[in-house]
């Protein structure tokens, strides 16, 4: 069913629409993630039986599929490239000709060094992003995250070079514990759902709803939440989403894209007072260490996107469904994409 205001306060609280039946115009379905079977998955313990899962996924979809390599200047993707053929294709985002996160080129060329892997650049800017950005929209059904058109060109530079399916390190926040910030306490559950709303809808709608609902059922002893359960039954899916939307529009001859840490799976629970004691990802920090003995861990960095500089003049949101005269100083960069695309997308399908 059509519910124009529900997607939009949908999209700016968790970056999707989170209900499957409801949708911002007739005709229009927005699209969602397509996550590895759960029973699938490989049980892991150690570092040595994530290394073992690791090999022996790259070896059975090597065989008959180029792979390419989205190598960042953090250890996930890192320790996914240390497993895959020399020669390999690896691509590293590089903004605003090289002056946005230069030590992340830096430890991406020796990562790719490390395993002889042919790093290419993929030079992002806002020509970029215009450039992609509707085909992203019209594919989802929706506005889209930031990262996405970035991810979109990659893979279309990814194609122009023979590969047919992309490595992306999605998963290995979510499965060895990298989101350090959620899993930093227990969580009350008020306090948890301003942490996890993106950008809040009455700060900017006219006619915001409520997305209540959809925190209510991990509500727990009255003022607690089960951040942990909704982290794997409702965050998961905005994460994977972002990729698998971008590669399916660039076209990959094989889709969504793989993930090796995605296919693997902890036998325990995750050691909480390690990781808030400040050894996020304890176990991909050791398989790195493995892979890259002389190298430093490199600390946990998102995916760049640099929406403080493509933003930082624009004068907010100008349709009805926005309240008028926002304060543009008191948003953040990626609050201010989420305006934005939202208003780029009313205006095409709205």
């Amino acid at each position: 069913m059509v519910d124009k205001d529900y997607c939009m306060s949908s999209y700016l609280t968790f970056r999707c629409i989170f209900d499957d039946d409801k949708e911002f115009a007739e005709g229009l379905h927005h699209s969602k993630d397509i996550p590895f079977p759960e029973d699938k998955k490989v049980v892991v313990n150690t570092a040595k039986e994530v290394a073992e899962a690791y090999k022996a996924a790259f070896e059975e979809k090597e065989k008959d599929t180029k792979l390419g390599i989205m190598l960042s200047g953090g250890m996930d993707s890192a320790t996914l490239a240390a497993f895959m053929k020399p020669g390999t294709d690896a691509y590293t985002l590089r903004f605003i000709g090289g002056e946005f996160r230069g030590e992340d080129l830096r430890r991406a060329e020796q990562f790719a060094a490390a395993y002889k892997l042919n790093l290419h650049y993929v030079d992002i800017n806002w020509g970029v992003v215009e450039r992609n950005v509707n085909a992203l929209m019209e594919k989802k059904g929706a506005p889209v995250h930031p990262i996405e058109p970035q991810v979109m060109e990659a893979a279309l530079q990814a194609q122009q070079d023979g590969v047919e399916m992309l490595v992306i390190a999605d998963g290995s926040d979510l499965v060895f514990g990298g989101m350090d910030k959620m899993l930093s306490r227990d969580w009350l559950y008020d306090d948890w759902v301003e942490f996890l709303t993106f950008l809040d809808p009455q700060l900017v709608l006219k006619d915001p709803v409520s997305m209540d609902h959809i925190f209510a059922p991990y509500r727990i002893d009255g003022d607690k939440i089960d951040y942990l359960r909704f982290i794997e039954e409702v965050f998961t899916h905005e994460s994977s989403g972002v990729f698998c939307n971008a590669c399916i529009t660039a076209g990959m001859k094989y889709t969504p894209y793989f993930d090796p840490s995605s296919m693997v799976k902890l036998g325990t629970p995750l050691d909480l007072q390690r990781i808030r004691n400040g050894e996020s990802k304890y176990i991909v920090r050791e398989l790195f260490r493995m892979c890259y003995p002389d190298l430093p861990i490199p600390e946990k960095v998102p995916m760049p996107r640099p929406v403080d500089y493509y933003f930082k003049n624009w004068g907010g949101p100008v349709r009805p469904e926005f309240k008028e005269g926002l304060d543009m100083n008191k948003f953040t960069g990626n609050q201010k994409w989420q305006m934005w695309c939202l208003q780029r997308f009313l205006n095409i399908y709205c």
